[in-house]
């Protein structure tokens, strides 16, 4: 359900005028893509339009969540300082949420600067795929611009 409203609030935000709204934008996204290819098609039945590609969905959000219980964890055992991590007040605590949500998208944020980039090359035809996309982005803007957003201008 998260990946539907993902792709909807990419196409939101990379086209403003073109939508009226949430329902505006759900409402032409499916009359021009339906939810899922038709009969006949190489790949019938894939997700199209609403739920486009959930497989990069899954890797980029595997590692993501991996590194951050790691950092919200090594942070909780930093604030402890020998104590249990169960004795740990919620200032500490707030403190290791932080640690793990900084650790979560500095290693999600290249994946999900290409997820972006496909959602948008997709509804003109021109979608290149994760691996194209990336180097595309890395090659024309510099390994930087997968941070663009996150980082200060």
């Amino acid at each position: 359900m998260g990946q539907l409203f993902d792709t909807l609030k990419v196409k939101m935000q990379m086209f403003p005028d073109l939508y009226r709204g949430l329902t505006d934008c759900c409402l032409k996204t499916y009359s021009q893509h339906s939810l899922v290819r038709g009969e006949g098609h190489p790949q019938e039945g894939r997700p199209l339009g609403l739920l486009p590609r959930p497989l990069q969905h899954l890797t980029r959000e595997v590692p993501g969540y991996f590194l951050f219980f790691g950092g919200y964890e090594l942070s909780r055992s930093f604030f402890a300082s020998g104590r249990s991590k169960d004795e740990l007040g919620p200032v500490p605590l707030m403190l290791s949420g932080g640690v793990g949500g900084i650790c979560l998208w500095l290693a999600v944020y290249p994946g999900d600067c290409v997820k972006s980039r496909i959602q948008v090359l997709s509804m003109s035809g021109k979608q290149a795929g994760f691996i194209r996309t990336f180097i595309s982005i890395e090659k024309n803007e510099g390994i930087t611009a997968l941070y663009s957003g996150l980082k200060p201008k």
